[in-house]
Formats: structure tokens, C-alpha cells, sequence
């Protein structure tokens, strides 16, 4: 097993007490980031799922380089059975089909913005998506 950048160990940290509720599955990739899914995220209106886990990779470079993209359930939909509309794509994550979520950092700070913060803007992006 390949050994965390301390900086991405610190990230999984705070995703494990902020998302508590969660599992929290970790896989290192060989160069100190990981690839992370967060099952269990209770989700609902505007979505037929009630819960969705959702899946992103922390680089290396991480807190300097955004956690982008996230991808979620493959088959997301809509309750009201509208598009997901902008922001969302067919994607492949771990070699799994998934969505993908498409909410880049532009103003990206190191200081304040977390991998868990990033999830937490994400979720909450989904969520008020009408």
C-alpha cells in the first residue's frame, strides 16, 4: 500500500468527520493522492435517489490543485424526469460507469478551500439544482 502526502492524509481526515454518517472508502494511487467515494449521502428532491455516494480524486498536489471533478450514481435522475441539465456527463470512474459532476474551483485558495469543504459545495449545488 503506497504511503498518503501528508496534506491528502489531513483531507481524509476531515472527510471522515464531516461525512461520519458516511462510508468512506479510500484507494492510494501510488503517488501520495487517493481516489475517495463517500457512500450513503442522503440526497432526494430534486432526485429519485435518496441517498448517492459520491467519488473524487485528491492529487498529490492537493491542497494546490482542485478536487475536480466528482462523479456520483451512474444513474442519477430526476424525480420530475427533467435532464440533469449542465454540469452533469456520462463519465468513468475507477473503470466504473458514473456521472459526472462538473463544479471547478476558480478562485481556488489552499488556506480554506478542503477536499471535504469542495464535497460539502457539491452536495449542496446538487441539491438546490431545480
Amino acid at each position: 500500500m503506497s504511503s498518503l502526502a501528508p496534506a491528502v492524509d489531513k483531507a481524509l481526515g476531515e472527510i471522515r468527520c464531516t461525512f461520519n454518517q458516511c462510508l468512506i472508502d479510500v484507494k492510494p494511487d501510488n503517488s501520495g493522492g487517493a481516489a475517495v467515494i463517500v457512500k450513503g449521502i442522503p440526497m432526494g428532491h430534486p432526485y429519485v435517489q435518496t441517498e448517492v455516494w459520491i467519488g473524487f480524486q485528491i492529487t498529490f498536489q492537493y491542497p494546490h490543485a482542485d478536487v475536480y471533478p466528482h462523479f456520483t450514481n451512474p444513474n442519477l435522475a430526476r424525480s420530475d424526469q427533467q435532464d440533469l441539465g449542465e454540469g452533469f456527463g456520462t463519465a468513468m470512474f475507477l473503470n466504473q460507469p458514473a456521472t459526472q459532476i462538473s463544479r471547478r474551483s476558480n478562485r481556488l485558495n489552499p488556506e480554506t478551500d478542503t477536499a471535504a469543504l469542495k464535497l460539502q459545495k457539491v452536495i449542496r449545488w446538487m441539491k438546490e439544482k431545480i
